[in-house]
């Protein structure tokens, strides 16, 4: 397992459109069992975040900060799971959105020192940079899910890939290189069945 390798695998299609559609797939299931985690350190995930515009350079993510974006990232598959299979999402994945996009306070804290006094301030930074990108991919998610695109949402159709992408025609696979792997695997399962006689 390589946490902290960018996979080259490029974006699904309808990622630069939706970061949660980027997010949900930032943990990618490689062919020959690999596995990479955008995530997987705080490294990784200020990186992703940064890149994305939804946190500074180098916020200064600690490890509790990157397991409640993995944490909400999971949610959120699932959510994307049961919309592509047409059942009922898990409620406490729903209750996981909807608790991400109440925690971003909508003013500035009253705070009291002893020495200086009273003041108006926003809670701690990092803290703050967090629930501000949560709080931002939970909207853009239940945008997707709500929104005129939801019913192109589906799962790549390529094992193991675990990425969702918008469909697009007749389109399935994520990138080309599932689709690739696709075709061949369709094409070596005629090749190896059987004749019926």
């Amino acid at each position: 397992m390589h946490e902290d390798v960018e996979p080259a695998v490029p974006p699904a299609p309808g990622a630069e459109q939706y970061p949660a559609l980027d997010f949900a797939n930032s943990a990618v299931a490689l062919p020959g069992g690999q596995y990479a985690d955008r995530l997987g350190t705080p490294a990784s995930a200020d990186r992703w975040l940064a890149d994305r515009g939804l946190a500074p350079e180098n916020a200064g993510l600690a490890e509790m900060c990157t397991s409640q974006l993995r944490s909400l990232r999971e949610q959120i598959r699932s959510l994307f799971a049961a919309r592509v299979a047409g059942v009922p999402a898990l409620p406490a994945a729903v209750a996981a959105v909807n608790d991400a996009l109440t925690r971003v306070p909508t003013a500035a804290l009253l705070l009291w020192d002893d020495k200086t006094g009273p003041r108006r301030a926003a809670p701690h930074p990092v803290d703050q940079i967090l629930d501000h990108a949560l709080a931002a991919l939970a909207a853009d998610a239940a945008d997707l899910l709500t929104g005129p695109d939801a019913a192109r949402l589906t799962a790549c159709g390529s094992p193991p890939c675990n990425r969702f992408l918008l469909r697009h025609g007749r389109r399935h696979w994520c990138s080309t290189r599932c689709g690739d792997r696709a075709r061949a695997a369709r094409a070596y399962a005629r090749r190896t069945r059987p004749a019926d006689g």
